[in-house]
């Protein structure tokens, strides 16, 4: 009997294909007519629900499904995983090489070329500043610094936008006016380097969390560079 019952199992997990599944072995896709209690050998219900678990084959670390229904991308978690053995601001490994190539690059690409990159540069070794204009201060008063752009032009895009924050370069005593838009991309890289910086430091410890708040600095980036940027109050 134990023989027959072997001979039927392997029959039932042969026969049953993702595109192709054997209704008798998943009765989850039975009609409700057809789904009541079944006669014979059941599969016991941890065995059909640890079919498929989400892992990272290069580094063996199992990964929890999440409520939202985020899936980790396995080659990113790996090469995060790699980057973690190690950490640097080396834009040259593959973990963050991609993240210059697809967010931090496109996301400061603005307009004015030159400017950009200066920018970038700041950003890189966190010595830039950002601060807010003061709005009751008249047009007209001599500024002690070289200003570039106005009030009512972004000196990054190039674009009349209302520009209530203007940027500082290192030590440089000269400000650039920027856009609500242009300071949301800034931004958002900003906070994905501070972030970098405190695993860096050793400030953060486990490694899935940690993947997904990059995943989510990322995705803060993309947005921005799309356009998409919080309304100021």
């Amino acid at each position: 009997m134990l023989q027959a019952e072997v001979t039927a199992l392997k029959t039932l997990v042969i026969t049953s294909t993702p595109a192709s599944p054997n209704r008798e072995l998943h009765p989850q896709l039975l009609s409700p007519t057809k789904a009541g209690p079944r006669k014979g050998h059941l599969r016991h219900k941890s065995t059909s629900s640890a079919l498929c678990p989400i892992a990272c084959p290069a580094a063996g670390h199992i990964l929890t499904p999440d409520k939202e229904g985020k899936e980790v991308d396995t080659t990113l978690f790996a090469e995060f995983r790699a980057w973690r053995e190690s950490p640097t601001l080396d834009k040259n490994s593959p973990f963050l090489g991609r993240v210059y190539r697809e967010d931090v690059g496109p996301c400061l690409d603005f307009t004015v070329q030159e400017l950009s990159a200066l920018v970038r540069a700041a950003v890189e070794d966190n010595t830039l500043t950002i601060e807010p204009v003061a709005s009751h201060t008249p047009p007209t008063v001599k500024a002690p610094a070289a200003e570039y752009g106005s009030t009512n032009t972004c000196a990054l895009s190039g674009l009349a936008r209302a520009c209530r924050h203007r940027i500082r370069l290192g030590d440089s005593e000269s400000h650039y006016y920027i856009s609500p838009s242009s300071r949301a991309r800034i931004t958002a890289v900003c906070n994905f380097f501070t972030y970098i910086r405190y695993i860096q430091q050793g400030l953060v410890r486990q490694d899935e969390p940690m993947f997904w708040e990059i995943t989510r600095l990322r995705k803060e980036m993309s947005l921005a560079k799309l356009g998409f940027f919080p309304q100021e109050a």
